[in-house]
């Protein structure tokens, strides 16, 4: 069985938007980026090592975003991997911009949005982009404008399915009046179900949902709280246990835990071979 199949079998697989079958743990890019550093990586030659491991892991999905830098996180998707491993799945966000530390804008001007993913082409090294997410609505700009200039690029051929992120499920609906919608990436973890509701919707009509900060943080994974007492119990760490938590919670959850070190990367990926008894399921579930 090849490392792909292995993570396959051991994480399961979703087809994006009915045509792109990827597995089901993914990675997120965001922590490649330092901080606070505009267009800075933490360690440009270990993100790379860091990229180029997840895919010989058998990840085939990965998140990235023009803020994440901005730019950065996409050219140094491109710089580890293109060309393009068959199979390997790059979705991208526009409509969220950082005009100084600490501050985020939404912004999803049709003309801006369009730029942008003509931004993210050339710094991915792409043609068509399969999976293109409004980072953020703007409350400025009617959302059928927003969704309807990325209707507009998906028609042209630039982008191949369409997301939003950080919505509820009143605004998926009505973003899907304009265009069809695939996936949502809002936050959840076994900590911060708040969400559950967008992911039923999510469930019921086909779609991802994209959980991002998906490590349970705080009180759950703190020394004597429900996490940490079974990832003591099961050899394992907390981080592993709340991503094994997700994968069994929901076939439409692709959770995208981020790092920037391999040694990181290799714990988490090991989470999708874990499997959580229907008590320690529950357990954890109830603890939260």
């Amino acid at each position: 069985m090849t490392v792909n199949e292995q993570l396959a079998q051991a994480s399961g697989t979703f087809r994006l938007g009915g045509d792109l079958t990827i597995h089901r743990l993914g990675f997120g890019t965001m922590q490649l980026v330092e901080p606070g550093v505009w267009g800075g990586a933490r360690d440009p030659r270990e993100a790379v090592r860091v990229l180029r491991r997840a895919v010989d892991l058998g990840i085939t999905f990965l998140d990235t975003a023009d803020s994440y830098g901005p730019f950065t996180a996409e050219l140094l998707v491109r710089e580890a991997l293109h060309p393009y491993p068959s199979g390997v799945v790059i979705a991208t966000k526009a409509g969220f911009v950082r005009p100084g530390p600490g501050q985020w804008v939404p912004l999803g001007r049709p003309e801006y949005l369009r730029q942008q993913v003509e931004l993210s082409l050339r710094n991915l090294a792409l043609d068509r982009i399969d999976l293109f997410q409004l980072h953020r609505v703007d409350p400025q700009v009617p959302l059928a404008e927003q969704i309807g200039v990325l209707g507009e690029l998906r028609v042209e051929g630039k982008i191949r399915h369409i997301g939003l992120s950080q919505v509820s499920a009143a605004t998926l609906a009505e973003a899907g009046r304009t265009a069809p919608i695939v996936a949502v990436q809002n936050r959840y973890n076994l900590a911060d179900r708040a969400d559950d509701d967008v992911l039923a919707y999510a469930e019921a009509h086909d779609m991802a949902f994209i959980p991002w900060t998906p490590l349970a943080k705080g009180s759950l994974a703190r020394p004597g709280g429900a996490l940490a007492r079974m990832a003591e119990e099961r050899g394992a760490s907390t981080s592993q246990l709340a991503l094994a938590w997700l994968l069994r919670r929901s076939p439409a959850l692709l959770p995208i835990p981020g790092t920037s070190s391999v040694a990181h990367l290799e714990e988490n990926t090991a989470a999708a071979t874990l499997e959580l008894s229907d008590a320690e399921y529950e357990e954890l579930a109830s603890a939260s």
